[in-house]
């Protein structure tokens, strides 16, 4: 049975569910999962968890992301880009230097509405099924991180290109709703692509169509996405044993943090965290 990470590039129009849709027909494997939804008019860097590697999807969905979205200033819509009904078209006097000098605000830790055309449930609904009904309701303010946020270049006189690198709740057409209403011209997402999540790039990225034709062949180990920490080599069969029934090995000589755990054959059994001599499985990756 297939196990490993698809990483797609998601194609406008498709949801990322419709992706794993598809990827379950393509890799005959139930067990699918994505790391990190992107809207039907997003494209980019979706990763897909196929097989026992769908017990990793959680901490690609933490991760960091980074974004190339197109800002329009001067037009404000009910859901924040450019599908939406439009609400209020204003002038635009704005130039770069005054779109530059008002990014610093929206760096680093701040708070961020989720929007009402967005998957968070509020009372048990999603918030995209009210607001279809024509209903707002009340959003609290969630802590998210902006590591990084720049003007790429100006494509009109209203068009902007930006990069974003954010953490996991972002939603960046909020960010581009709220960069213009500090601007006092309001503005909307225009376009969006992911560059990356969790790691993975668009240079690893493949089409569906590369996936119908190759399959199984293009999956990454599930090891790949813990590429950033380094890796402990179990040295005896009854090490090994203890980590496969699930009990913490001592360790004096290893320093405190995540490691990736290997069999003395080389199979990735398991992510696991070391702290004062002793290693303990986060999550296991072994069969059986």
């Amino acid at each position: 049975m297939p196990n490993g990470i698809l990483i797609i590039d998601k194609p406008a129009d498709w949801t990322s569910m419709d992706v794993c849709a598809k990827l379950r027909g393509i890799l005959k494997e139930r067990r699918i999962g994505h790391g990190g939804t992107l809207d039907p008019m997003a494209t980019g860097v979706l990763p897909v968890f196929v097989g026992q590697a769908t017990r990793a999807v959680e901490f690609a969905e933490n991760g960091e992301k980074e974004y190339v979205a197109g800002l329009r200033l001067g037009l404000t819509t009910d859901t924040q880009d450019v599908t939406g009904q439009v609400l209020q078209s204003r002038p635009v006097s704005v130039d770069r230097r005054e779109l530059e000098a008002v990014l610093s605000r929206f760096t680093g830790p701040v708070q961020h509405i989720p929007p009402m055309y967005s998957a968070v449930k509020i009372g048990g609904q999603k918030l995209y099924e009210l607001a279809r009904k024509g209903r707002e309701v009340e959003r609290k303010p969630r802590p998210i991180t902006i590591f990084s946020l720049e003007v790429l270049e100006q494509t009109s006189p209203t068009d902007y290109m930006l990069r974003v690198c954010c953490s996991k709740g972002t939603y960046v057409r909020t960010l581009c709703h709220d960069i213009g209403e500090a601007l006092g011209c309001g503005g909307c997402m225009s376009s969006l692509r992911r560059t990356m999540a969790a790691g993975f790039t668009l240079d690893q990225a493949v089409t569906l169509e590369q996936a119908q034709e190759q399959g199984e062949a293009l999956l990454l180990p599930t090891d790949s996405l813990f590429s950033h920490c380094p890796i402990f080599w179990l040295k005896s069969e009854r090490a090994e044993k203890r980590v496969r029934n699930g009990n913490p090995l001592s360790v004096s000589s290893l320093a405190d943090g995540t490691y990736r755990v290997y069999s003395q054959q080389g199979e990735f059994l398991c992510l696991s965290r070391c702290t004062a001599g002793t290693l303990t499985s986060l999550k296991n990756f072994f069969g059986g």
